[in-house]
């Protein structure tokens, strides 16, 4: 890391404008929205649209997707004016098409059990570069917001690879209290939390909030 290299920092599942004020406050670099019905912290366009109004224009907001159809992700992404799109998705091929005649940034998910050689060829070779990877603890079942982390130790190569092709974001099972481990072990461009600053699933706790983002800056500072 250079010394004024800061890690970017997502604080996701926002459901309300409090929360999502909270996150901007605390010094996050993004706020994610997820558009997935099975998860306690779906949000529904309309109500997302009404927060992003209110966020200041340097924030970047991020629509999280779930094997949901690219058409009705771009449709969303739009209406609510989300700037990015996370996508949990077996149709990978039809994202990166969409990126490429899109203005709008892409960030992949895939599980840290998953980092092999073919996964930097599919994504070292894109048409258009991605903003970022990101390696979560999720399954095909639990496709992510699952509060567990994966095997760091054990990914700490494959992502150090994957860094030399595109950005990679750290997220699942991340805290205030272990953010900081999560980077000096993997060094990611990024970190991705929910359910580790939360009160209760889809209600953020402020202080766990500011103390994540603060975490993140005072390790940054020292492993710089």
């Amino acid at each position: 890391m250079t010394a004024d290299f800061m890690t970017w920092v997502k604080i996701c599942g926002m459901t309300n404008l409090e929360d999502a004020l909270t996150a901007v406050e605390a010094g996050a670099d993004a706020v994610g929205f997820v558009f997935y019905e099975k998860s306690p912290r779906n949000i529904r366009p309309g109500a997302a649209r009404e927060i992003v109004k209110k966020l200041p224009d340097n924030v970047e907001k991020v629509g999280v997707f779930v094997s949901e159809n690219v058409e009705r992700a771009n449709d969303i992404l739009q209406r609510v004016g989300l700037t990015t799109a996370q996508v949990y998705s077996k149709s990978i091929g039809e994202w990166l098409a969409w990126h490429v005649g899109s203005q709008r940034r892409l960030m992949v998910a895939v599980p840290g059990s998953a980092l092999n050689d073919d996964l930097l060829i599919t994504f070292g070779s894109a048409e258009k570069p991605l903003s970022a990877i990101v390696v979560d603890s999720g399954s095909g079942e639990r496709p992510g917001g699952t509060g567990e982390r994966f095997d760091w130790e054990g990914a700490r190569i494959g992502i150090c690879e994957l860094e030399k092709e595109v950005p990679v974001v750290v997220a699942g099972g991340l805290s205030p209290e272990n953010v900081a481990e999560a980077i000096k072990i993997l060094r990611p461009w990024g970190v991705d939390v929910a359910s580790g600053v939360e009160a209760r699933p889809g209600k953020k706790d402020p202080e766990k909030v500011r103390a994540f983002v603060q975490a993140v800056r005072e390790i940054d500072r020292k492993v710089s």
